[in-house]
């Protein structure tokens, strides 16, 4: 039985579901419980060459994927969370200092982040104004960050957003929606600022 199917099966179950999920997860720190960590060598997929230093603060409960492909690196003060979606991280990719990242989230090949950026999937509810906020739970979308991206300091990536090939996110930025390949954006929201034109090979502004 894969992981998918048995994730569906315990789902039909919310007794079930409810009692695995606090034995794996503590209900007060919501980080996996401490002898968690002597599984990770079963069940977190690292290819040759990786790196994820010791400071890097790993909740990652066994019930989503994590992969880290080759030659990659997360650096310290990271922190990576898949409890509410997969975290999968290309081959040759370097995620800097004091990055958050909360799946869904697919990263691809030779993507650059820089310092303290938040790449999130996760988002929690809030409409219901007569209940409290952290009762309501929480919605998810993917991000996929394509190859060859660079993120540069201090932004924030949102749920549900796209990064194409080749793109370029300006330090500080915040990301609510998708970029096209070969783009430099900017800005709070981030619009395109630059695009590529393969017709006469040269960066225009936008």
């Amino acid at each position: 039985m894969n992981l998918s199917t048995f994730k569906q099966k315990i789902d039909q179950h919310p007794a079930l579901k409810s009692a695995l999920h606090n034995f794996i997860m503590h209900p007060v720190k919501a980080k996996p419980r401490w002898w968690i960590h002597l599984f990770y060598f079963i069940y977190l997929k690292r290819s040759k060459g990786s790196v994820i230093y010791r400071s890097v603060r790993k909740d990652l409960p066994p019930f989503n994927r994590f992969a880290l492909g080759c030659y990659s690196v997360v650096e310290d003060f990271c922190c990576l969370n898949n409890a509410v979606g997969d975290i999968i991280i290309g081959d040759y990719t370097r995620i800097g200092l004091r990055n958050t990242i909360i799946g869904p989230v697919t990263i691809g090949n030779y993507v650059n982040l820089a310092q303290n950026i938040t790449v999130s999937g996760l988002n929690h509810n809030y409409q219901n104004v007569d209940m409290r906020i952290d009762e309501q739970g929480v919605t998810t979308l993917p991000i996929t960050i394509e190859d060859d991206v660079w993120i540069g300091a201090n932004a924030i990536i949102l749920p549900g957003v796209t990064l194409g090939r080749h793109c370029v996110v300006s330090a500080g930025s915040v990301v609510s929606r998708s970029m096209p390949s070969y783009s430099v954006c900017a800005g709070i929201p981030a619009r395109v600022i630059k695009q590529y034109n393969f017709e006469n090979k040269k960066w225009e502004k936008v």
